[in-house]
């Protein structure tokens, strides 16, 4: 008598669930992923296309226009090109508010108000850690007296930006591009000059009577002070917001792409955090001036 064989049920799919996981993570990646924007860049599109360039104009970086490399003319430099991506984010609101189409008015509300978020904890951080740092790297608490009441002369209109936004954030259809571009237009002026204002005050800072001298420990103290501050400033306001909005607004080709590879993050952490973390918010990123270091046509004028 012939032994009975035992067959073994076969396994279905549904046993399997890392097959059905795979296959859908690829999906959602694809579907949501920075890296997919299919913006045609800004060189496309010809030079009349509006850009995030205007109507507040662009930080030169003191590096750029004086090659010098002392501490506070590279803090400086370091500075202005992080100005440059919260300008780029302005710029960019503002030509696209009047143009946002209904179905995509949520998704402009959340792009706009992470704007809002990274000026906000920028100018919060600037206040309670960096300034304080510096003051006592050069003995001194009286360096940041303008650059304190240019603060003040804007924050009251940044706060009526948050408030109107918040005020239609669960009514998107109510909300108004002329209404947003007004309270913009109404603290563009401070906003523009302290944003300029600021890199200058740095980089006189070299001039200083207590300025560190080159090559002394003071001065390695100082560049330490900058270098930790700026690594961490964006971090910290918010992995899945701040930080793919500020990438996602740096225009690697500016100054004849002298910043194409700043800040310093390892590109394939550079990439995990524009296309990983910036998934989860994927669809406010279509808003942003730049994709992969380049300037992109805006997609509210497309």
């Amino acid at each position: 008598m012939e032994p009975t064989v035992t067959y073994q049920p076969r396994r279905s799919i549904l046993d399997r669930p890392i097959l059905i996981a795979i296959p859908i993570l690829i999906g959602l990646f694809i579907t949501r992923s920075p890296f997919f924007m299919s913006a045609p860049t800004l060189d496309a599109a010809g030079d009349q296309q509006p850009w995030a360039d205007s109507p507040i104009t662009l930080v030169t970086t003191p590096q750029f226009e004086t090659k010098k490399t002392d501490i506070f003319t590279t803090g400086a430099t370091h500075m202005a090109l992080l100005h440059n991506a919260i300008l780029r984010g302005y710029n960019s609101v503002y030509q696209q508010a009047p143009h946002v189409k209904p179905t995509d008015k949520a998704d402009f509300i959340g792009y706009a108000l992470t704007w809002h978020k990274f000026v906000a904890t920028h100018h919060d951080d600037e206040e309670a850690t960096l300034f304080p740092k510096v003051e006592a790297v050069l003995g001194d608490t009286d360096i940041w007296a303008g650059t304190h009441k240019e603060h003040e002369a804007f924050l009251g209109g940044l706060a009526e930006f948050e408030k109107y936004l918040r005020s239609v954030e669960t009514k998107p259809a109510e909300f108004s591009g002329e209404a947003l571009v007004k309270i913009m237009d109404a603290f563009q002026e401070p906003f523009e000059q302290h944003f300029h204002s600021e890199i200058r005050t740095i980089a006189n800072l070299a001039a200083h009577p207590n300025a560190p001298k080159p090559g002394s420990e003071e001065e390695a103290a100082a560049s330490a002070t900058f270098k930790s501050w700026g690594k961490s400033t964006v971090t910290k306001a918010g992995t899945l917001d701040v930080v793919p909005f500020f990438l996602l607004n740096l225009d690697g080709t500016a100054e004849d792409a002298m910043w194409a590879n700043w800040p310093p993050i390892p590109a394939p952490i550079k990439w995990g955090i524009v296309n990983i973390a910036g998934a989860y918010h994927s669809r406010w990123w279509k808003f942003s001036s730049c994709a992969g270091g380049r300037p992109r046509q805006l997609y509210a004028l497309q």
